[in-house]
């Protein structure tokens, strides 16, 4: 991480930060998870990055490492029914929101990926690529990430005609042609994402 806004925060004052990011709003197949981290102040590591500019390897050896160091840390996972009931905007904004809830310790500025929190009684800054710019937020969205493709590859022993531990529910061409071939799992597949929801409608219409 080249720069880490953190520390500009820190300097202006604040006291603890939370930093909170979110896995998996692309997806068309799976949950969308959240984490809420608050690192120590003085801790810094430059492989703490954008989940998605770290590997696979280094996303599971940082996450052990994140848990092990944070002052504190939640993850909470929103399925796809709630999902579907209150879209994944805000189903992304809830897991934020819940995971800041149950963090142990009390924190004075809340750092977030892009996301605008109104609930919250501290300040807010949702910094845009902000997993790229803050190393709370980075911490965050690897633990998102590590806990989301775990939920999958568990998905994969379930469904193995899926192949979820290589696409993770993302609308890669494989996952596409396997939707078609064997249609939505109920509870799996979001059916109001497009790709999903036209196999619905189609499939609706020839009944």
């Amino acid at each position: 991480m080249k720069a880490n806004l953190d520390l500009t925060y820190y300097q202006q004052g604040f006291k603890r930060i939370a930093g909170c990011d979110e896995a998996g709003r692309g997806p068309i197949a799976g949950p969308v998870v959240a984490s809420a981290v608050i690192l120590p102040k003085d801790f810094i590591d430059e492989r703490i990055n954008d989940s998605k500019q770290v590997t696979a390897e280094m996303r599971t050896k940082l996450y052990s490492l994140i848990q092990a160091k944070a002052v504190s840390y939640a993850i909470t996972i929103i399925d796809v029914e709630t999902i579907t009931k209150i879209n994944i905007l805000e189903a992304s904004r809830l897991a934020m929101q819940l995971s800041l809830e149950k963090l142990k310790k009390p924190y004075d500025l809340v750092l977030s990926d892009a996301m605008k929190l109104p609930q919250q009684k501290v300040k807010v800054v949702p910094l845009i690529h902000g997993d790229a710019l803050s190393q709370t937020i980075a911490a965050s969205s690897i633990l998102a990430k590590v806990t989301r493709d775990h939920i999958m590859e568990a998905l994969d022993l379930q469904y193995p005609h899926f192949q979820f531990a290589q696409h993770k529910g993302y609308p890669t061409p494989l996952h596409l042609a396997l939707l078609k071939q064997y249609g939505p799992i109920p509870g799996i597949h979001r059916p109001t994402f497009g790709p999903v929801k036209k196999l619905l409608l189609q499939k609706r219409a020839i009944v």
